[in-house]
């Protein structure tokens, strides 16, 4: 897990429903949310995939896979969820050690495998 990550705390972003959202490595956090070591983790692992693909292609990626995503299931939620690179976080942040033994892009085996939400 990164060592220190910024966080900036206000009700607006993210979106309701939402504990945090990670913006070019700040960490966006809504005012009454608990941030555990667990949603740090989450961030921590989308950190590393921004750098893999030089953050702006993190963005485009994400936006395609998951408007792709979207047409094949008709639903916002499992879209988002069926994402790769939140299919890899949702997957590992409850491993605190993840990042110590993570290989480079491994976001892109959960490209084509189905989804199996671990929280």
């Amino acid at each position: 897990m990164q060592k220190t990550m910024i966080q900036i705390r206000n009700n607006i972003i993210p979106f309701k429903g939402f504990a945090a959202f990670n913006f070019f490595g700040l960490i966006f956090v809504r005012k009454d949310e608990n941030v555990t070591k667990k949603i740090l983790n989450h961030e921590s692992i989308h950190t590393e995939q921004m750098k893999e693909t030089l953050f702006v292609l993190f963005y485009v990626i994400y936006l395609i896979e998951f408007l792709i995503r979207l047409l094949i299931r008709f639903d916002f939620t499992e879209a988002y969820f069926a994402v790769s690179f939140e299919h890899e976080a949702y997957f590992f942040q409850g491993d605190l050690e993840y990042l110590k033994r993570r290989s480079r892009y491994q976001w892109t085996k959960y490209i084509f495998t189905k989804n199996e939400r671990k929280r």
